[in-house]
């Protein structure tokens, strides 16, 4: 448990970040599924439209430094792939 005035203002603070991180996190996910699931319906605009409102989200979470750019890169291609596919 911290002991100093500095110590427990770290902890309040590293709290108040991980639960809005959390929060952030789970936006994004929840974003993401929406696209899954309406690539997996079949449909080709819902899913297209689901991705083009994912993708500002995925990318504005790894400019805020939560997730790696890279990992976005990753989501939003492989996304995009699965896109490709249900369109041809």
């Amino acid at each position: 448990m911290a002991n100093s005035a500095q110590a427990k203002k770290r902890a309040r603070q590293s709290e108040r970040r991980r639960q809005h991180n959390a929060s952030l996190r789970s936006k994004m996910r929840t974003y993401i599924k929406n696209v899954v699931k309406a690539i997996a319906t079949g449909d080709a605009e819902k899913a297209r439209a689901a991705y083009q409102a994912a993708v500002p989200v995925i990318d504005n979470m790894a400019g805020k430094g939560l997730i790696h750019k890279n990992k976005a890169a990753r989501h939003k291609s492989r996304l995009n792939q699965h896109l490709r596919k249900l369109s041809a």
